[in-house]
């Protein structure tokens, strides 16, 4: 099995017990779970690839993923800022597939 393989069967596993799931565009997904193993790799914690990651780790609590957004973006929109994880709702199509807003506050990103 290869570690993008493990990561996902390792994530849906302990996401999917708590009500969040992976978006059921397979290939979507695994784009996002290689560019985790890259941040992984890259910084040392599996940084939100939809965000710039500023290399520290404290300052870049808020998005180790699963951030500290998705339970908020996934309440409200079915989905996180990624699109990695969804409400059963959004795979479903019983819901509107929206633009997911960016809740990071501003001095929070890092150049």
């Amino acid at each position: 099995m290869s570690e993008i393989d493990e990561l996902y069967e390792r994530l849906k596993t302990l996401q999917e017990a708590k009500g969040y799931y992976f978006n059921a565009d397979r290939e979507r997904t695994f784009e996002l779970l290689e560019a985790l193993l890259v941040n992984r790799k890259r910084y040392g914690y599996m940084a939100c690839p939809c965000r710039l990651a500023s290399g520290n780790r404290q300052l870049d609590r808020d998005i180790t993923c699963p951030c500290v957004y998705r339970e908020s973006d996934v309440r409200e929109f079915g989905s996180c800022y990624c699109n990695l994880y969804v409400s059963a709702a959004w795979n479903g199509g019983k819901m509107p597939r929206v633009y997911v807003p960016e809740r990071r506050p501003p001095d929070r990103i890092h150049p």
